[in-house]
C-alpha cells in the first residue's frame, strides 16, 4: 500500500517537473512548484521523512545516531553549468530545526543535480553577518555564500 502511494506521487511528481519545464520554457518564469520538487528530492536521495505540510521551521526528519534531525530544505532551479548564480530563498531563522538542505535543481528537467548541507548554528551566523540587506532582514544568502558554509551530501563525493 505504501509503495503505491509512492509510486503514484513519483508519477505526480514527473508531470509536474515536465509541465513546470515547458511553461518556464515559454514564459522565461518559474511555476511554483521548485521547493516541493527539492523537498520530495532530497527525502528520496537522503531518507528523510517529510514533515506535514506547513511545519514551523522544518520540512523533514531523520534519526540520525539515535537522534532526531530536523531538516529545513531549500530549493533552487539553475543552469547546470552556472550552478552557484543566484540566490537561496528565505531561510526561516524561527521553529525547531537543526541542518539546512539546498536542492539545486537543473532548470531544464528538475532533476536534482546536488545537495548541500549546514548546520543551523552555521545558516544564522552567516545570516547575521554585517552588510547585506538581502541577508539580514529577507533571511537570503547567495547560493555561493551557502555552499562556502556548506558540505555537499549528495551525490557522494567523486
Amino acid at each position: 500500500m505504501k509503495r503505491d502511494k509512492e509510486i503514484k506521487v513519483e508519477n505526480i511528481l514527473r508531470k509536474a517537473k515536465k509541465l513546470a519545464c515547458e511553461y518556464y520554457a515559454l514564459t522565461e518564469k518559474p511555476l511554483g512548484v521548485t521547493g516541493e520538487i527539492a523537498e520530495y528530492e532530497a527525502a528520496r536521495k537522503l531518507k528523510l521523512k517529510l514533515a506535514i505540510a506547513r511545519e514551523k521551521g522544518f520540512d523533514a526528519t531523520k534519526r540520525v545516531r539515535g537522534k532526531l534531525v530536523h531538516f529545513q530544505i531549500k530549493g533552487r532551479a539553475v543552469s547546470p553549468s552556472k550552478k552557484y548564480i543566484g540566490r537561496v530563498s528565505r531561510i526561516s531563522r524561527e521553529g525547531k530545526f537543526d541542518q539546512v538542505l539546498l536542492v539545486l535543481l537543473d532548470y531544464s528537467s528538475l532533476d536534482a543535480i546536488e545537495i548541500l548541507q549546514s548546520s543551523r548554528r552555521k545558516v544564522l551566523s552567516r545570516l547575521e553577518k554585517n552588510g547585506s540587506r538581502a541577508r539580514n532582514q529577507r533571511g537570503q544568502l547567495a547560493i555561493s555564500q551557502f555552499r562556502s558554509i556548506a558540505t555537499r551530501v549528495w551525490p557522494a563525493s567523486q
